[in-house]
């Protein structure tokens, strides 16, 4: 059989593998000459800059006669790494945006290439028990004491928080067909997928509670709760192990006792927190996450995956009942009754990649303690960054971290001083730094998720700050 030419030559099989290489080589040439182009971590000159470049180096798109593969692969990668966001910088601290590892994106690489679709067993075979397996090994994280946990993959956070409202509505219309709809509780430091699946589940507009310290007050809940006895429907009350804003963490035990005493559904975000299950040292800060009837989980945050590595765990596969779903083409009864697995019940969505190689790798390369030991790291540069600010004659801090995040401003700034600061450095590519609104003010928000930052490099980064403050 002849070879195909690069360009049109296919991924899987056994001459995929040999396809690839060279086209690969290409790839790692352009990512290392555009990360040099860049030299930070972030492209200079801003939006209007960065799509000028892009124009310029990719016109035109739709050519028509194409470029080859290698140039094509050259142009593309080099200009798509020099004006990228890079968040293996260790100046690059905004978001819950992650460095993957390298591990985890070479098996990314090969979920790519096999391409498997996680939607019929007949169609990923291997990919669907891996799956079955390594979700299931999570949710026990999450669940010890369960019997048979369980875990959906999803895209991340607001997948899974859409799916846990959904199965709680579902599950309230079930147990009580005749009540009211499902009406959610949650504090104002709720991520705002909580509101949004409300809004696109056709449910009443969240009940939001305040949380003058960052995490919701027990008291207030009760009374909330309390003040909800005559409502005629179901409750669900969510909270959060790790804010976006603060990376703090509610408190999970108490809220539980609540949400069983005043007979709640109770759901936690666990998406930027949940990794702290990996370490020893940590993992007591989420006590009372295995009282939740679902906890949404991120890997692409304290986890070290590429996007997206997301999931959902549930203490049994009861639980997941309301998504059961039947299509003839892709579960039909008699192929269910036989054997073969049925995956379309185990997600909303139909195709989706086998996010969970990336995962299993690097669960069976690290273990348990590997991971942690990342996990501490992070923290650690959390705490070393919170010192350093503290030491500063010019710096105030917010508090100190739950996780990985940290809130600070130069003393006496203005909240518009600050915006400007912030944007100043993203624009001249030299910092990327968040920003959280407390009720004390703005606050320029670093997220550390770069378990081999260094001091220096923090110190590096308050003295980029410094050097855009007025005085």
């Amino acid at each position: 059989m002849s070879v195909p030419p690069a360009g049109t030559a296919l991924a899987g099989g056994t001459h995929g593998p040999r396809a690839l290489r060279p086209l690969l080589d290409t790839v790692l040439d352009a990512l290392t000459t555009g990360a040099e182009d860049r030299a930070g971590p972030l492209p200079p000159g801003g939006p209007d800059a960065v799509t000028r470049a892009v124009r310029d180096a990719c016109h035109p798109i739709l050519p028509a006669h194409g470029t080859g593969p290698h140039a094509a692969l050259r142009t593309l990668v080099h200009t798509l790494a020099a004006g990228a966001a890079d968040p293996a910088d260790p100046h690059c601290a905004a978001h819950l945006h992650c460095p993957p590892l390298a591990l985890a994106t070479a098996a990314d690489l090969a979920a790519a290439a096999l391409n498997p679709s996680m939607d019929s067993w007949d169609q990923a075979p291997a990919a669907s028990a891996l799956e079955a397996l390594t979700s299931r090994a999570l949710a026990a994280l999450v669940y010890p004491r369960a019997d048979a946990p369980d875990a959906l993959v999803t895209t991340g956070g607001t997948e899974s928080n859409q799916l846990a409202l959904l199965l709680a509505r579902e599950a309230a219309t079930t147990d009580h067909p005749t009540a009211g709809p499902l009406q959610i509780v949650c504090g104002a430091n709720a991520h705002h997928s909580i509101h949004r699946s409300a809004w696109l589940l056709g449910l009443p507009e969240p009940l939001t509670l305040p949380t003058p310290d960052g995490t919701l007050t027990p008291d207030t809940v009760h009374t909330c709760l309390a003040n909800l006895a005559g409502h005629t429907g179901p409750l669900l009350l969510t909270a959060t192990a790790g804010t976006t804003d603060t990376g703090a963490i509610d408190p999970l035990p108490a809220l539980a006792d609540l949400a069983a005493h005043h007979r709640a559904r109770f759901h936690i975000d666990a998406a930027y927190g949940g990794a702290l299950l990996f370490s020893d040292t940590h993992a007591a800060a989420l006590d009372g996450l295995d009282r939740a009837h679902t906890v949404s989980l991120d890997l692409h945050k304290l986890g070290w995956q590429p996007v997206a590595a997301g999931l959902l765990a549930v203490p049994g596969p009861h639980t997941l009942t309301p998504l059961t779903h039947q299509a003839d083409y892709l579960n039909a009864d008699d192929d269910t009754e036989a054997g073969l697995p049925d995956l379309l019940s185990r997600s909303l969505r139909t195709t989706r990649r086998p996010d969970i190689l990336k995962i299993a790798v690097t669960l069976k390369a690290l273990g348990r303690h590997g991971l942690g030991d990342l996990v501490d790291r992070t923290l650690t540069a959390a705490h070393t960054l919170a010192d350093l600010i503290e030491a500063h004659p010019h710096y105030e801090l917010h508090s100190r971290p739950t996780l990985s995040t940290v809130l600070f401003r130069p003393t006496g700034t203005t909240d518009t001083a600050l915006a400007t600061i912030r944007r100043t450095l993203l624009i001249d590519g030299r910092a990327v730094l968040g920003r959280a609104t407390t009720p004390t003010g703005l606050w320029l928000k670093a997220t550390l998720l770069n378990p081999h930052t260094q001091p220096g490099d923090l110190t590096t980064l308050l003295t980029l700050v410094e050097g855009q403050t007025p005085r």
